[in-house]
């Protein structure tokens, strides 16, 4: 009886190595005006240079328009009560084609919001695999993150730019490979075969019945390196060499915020956030002033806390490029009718004539067989 054990050839596995998982921080020189750019974690935002625009002035409010009435007729009400019911899978049409309409009550308020857009910008050291690109490092001073210049979009549009900042790019080896260009696979620890997973090493099957898939070895080759014991470096794509530069992300980003006026119809203010009103009031400017001589104070004292809290915290870690605020009237009218002798309630609301009818009286018309 042969051994089992005598038959298995094992090739000796090396010792996985992945490498370091990120840059040595001697790796990065050290650039005038960059001093805190971390690798990856980035530099944090940078604070922008002191702006030297003019204080903004005051800007008249507009006039309170005349909304004391309902803003929707009873068949436009009764319009969107059907389209409302038609959106639903179950809903029945009856209630708003026979409901009779006893009130219509306008509950119309105010939304008042406040934009402001704002560029950040933050460096990091980043890298890339070297391929021939040009080595600019030292040849002068790198020019400072608020002095570089970008392509902005339109005020109000967000958008996300990076950018290699210039005279920060040098050649350096391959930290994750050490230079070679390859690693050991660790999927075989770098031996290039596996224990074969028919015979379990042994190189036989039953008894002294040679393995047929690794052939009696007791080890088959690793699919992963295709035998080689080694892969191409992830990091470096096989140059050996990394480009290593400072990268500058500038982010442009719109910062809004709404406030709508309490009015007590019981429709939640959440509905709101859905519909459009008429603009009654627009002003945009690099920096506005809170909204003065409006008609209701709750909306100036929405106005004067957001642009009060805007101004100082987007001014600290971005630079602010325009704010603009508007003021809305959103139409809401609660409908109160009648079907099958019970009294409901719905409320029609914004320019887009939503519904929001939590009571309908015939929420399913299914039948089930």
């Amino acid at each position: 009886m042969y051994s089992t054990e005598a038959h298995a050839m094992f090739a000796p596995p090396a010792p996985e190595s992945h490498g370091p998982s990120a840059p040595p921080a001697g790796m990065f020189d050290s650039m005038p005006g960059y001093e805190g750019t971390l690798a990856g974690g980035g530099g944090g935002y940078l604070p922008p240079p002191m702006p030297s625009y003019p204080a903004p002035q005051p800007q008249p409010g507009p006039e309170q328009p005349h909304w004391n009435i309902p803003s929707i007729t009873e068949e436009t009400a009764r319009e969107a009560l059907a389209l409302y019911a038609s959106s639903k899978c179950c809903y029945s049409a009856a209630p708003a084609k026979d409901g009779v309409i006893t009130n219509m009550e306008a509950f119309n308020t105010y939304r008042y919001r406040l934009e402001t857009f704002t560029e950040s910008r933050s460096t990091e050291w980043s890298h890339e695999p070297y391929n021939g690109q040009p080595v600019d490092a030292f040849a002068q001073p790198p020019p400072g993150p608020w002095d570089i210049p970008t392509n902005p979009p339109n005020f109000f549009l967000e958008s996300k730019q990076t950018i290699k900042v210039p005279y920060t790019s040098s050649m350096k080896p391959c930290h994750a490979c050490v230079g070679m260009g390859r690693k050991p696979c660790h999927h075989c620890a770098g031996a290039g075969n596996k224990v074969c997973w028919v015979c379990n090493g042994s190189g036989y099957r039953h008894g002294e019945d040679r393995c047929n898939h690794c052939s009696g070895r007791g080890r088959e080759n690793c699919n992963f390196c295709h035998g080689r014991g080694s892969s191409q470096c992830s990091v470096c794509h096989g140059k050996q060499q990394l480009l290593v530069y400072i990268s500058l992300t500038v982010k442009w980003t719109n910062n809004s915020e709404s406030f709508v006026v309490e009015q007590l119809s019981g429709l939640s203010a959440a509905n709101f956030d859905k519909v459009s009103g008429k603009e009654l009031y627009r002003d945009s400017q690099y920096m506005v002033y809170p909204v003065v001589g409006f008609p209701d104070a709750a909306v100036m004292q929405a106005s004067q806390r957001l642009v009060s809290e805007h101004q100082g915290k987007y001014s600290q870690s971005s630079r602010i490029l325009q704010q603009r605020q508007t003021i809305e009237l959103i139409p809401v009218t609660k409908v109160t009718y009648t079907w099958k002798g019970n009294t409901h309630i719905y409320f029609v609301y914004g320019n887009e004539f939503k519904v929001n009818a939590d009571d309908y009286p015939a929420t399913c018309c299914c039948t089930i067989m």
